[in-house]
């Protein structure tokens, strides 16, 4: 049975304070937690019978049993999904080689949960297992965030960090950004390794981080000079960058 103290202390990590301050996060959806479960410890499962009944050898300091009800008032979800969990978040040493020797994400400022999520999930289809983000970022541990990763933060780390000093410290490392007069991405000269910085959905990349960007990218529209929506949502645009980039390996 789960209890009221339980319910409002699970209701409390939708706030990011709380969050931090117990230096956990909620996960929901056989998805979501079958993966994570592998990767990180795990403080409760709060889980329907059938989802127990698939799952004998469950590492986790407390698992309740619930009924759907229950879970229900326990769910950010409109539509529970047969089990809720709450894990440990993990700590990532910010290393500054990683862009030199793989391709990384750089997030300026995006705002909204869902479209870090996805972000994450484009990330981790592309395999690119770092994104180093701005301390204004959204907060990549918010319930719709991790919902929405479905899973992939299990293999790509999320570096919080002051943006502009990370890269400022960077040597010998491409940096490439999209702007409206960048050169066409599909003309231009890419690597394999580098840091491809996003930027914010209202505002895109900060003056300050464009001033570090050493090649400028423009995702055009076609065809050229007809009328089109003035920009593309910043995970979309993450996608079709991560595409050309990884088209281009050499195998």
């Amino acid at each position: 049975m789960l209890s009221k103290n339980k319910i409002k202390y699970i209701k409390s990590l939708e706030l990011k304070k709380n969050r931090k301050e117990e230096k956990v996060f909620v996960a929901e959806g056989h998805k979501s937690v079958d993966e994570l479960l592998d990767c990180f410890s795990c403080k409760l499962i709060v889980a329907t019978s059938e989802w127990l009944s698939r799952h004998d050898d469950i590492k986790a300091q407390e698992i309740i049993e619930v009924s759907d009800d229950e879970l229900a008032k326990a769910s950010f979800l409109k539509s529970p999904q047969e089990v809720l969990a709450i894990f440990e978040q993990p700590e990532y040493k910010l290393d500054v080689s990683l862009p030199k020797n793989s391709l990384c994400l750089a997030l300026d400022e995006v705002q909204d949960p869902g479209n870090l999520g996805t972000i994450v999930r484009v990330a981790d289809w592309f395999g690119i297992e770092n994104i180093f983000c701005s301390l204004g970022t959204a907060d990549i541990y918010n319930p719709k965030t991790v919902q929405a990763t479905m899973g992939a933060i299990s293999r790509v780390k999320v570096h919080y960090c002051d943006l502009p000093a990370f890269i400022s410290s960077l040597e010998g490392v491409k940096v490439y950004g999209t702007f409206l007069d960048g050169e066409n991405l599909y003309d231009s000269a890419i690597s394999e390794n580098g840091l491809i910085v996003m930027g914010n959905e209202g505002n895109g990349i900060s003056s300050e981080i464009e001033k570090m960007v050493n090649s400028k990218l423009l995702i055009p529209n076609y065809p050229v000079g007809r009328t089109t929506s003035e920009s593309l949502n910043v995970a979309m645009a993450t996608g079709i960058i991560c595409a050309e980039f990884r088209r281009r390996i050499k195998r």
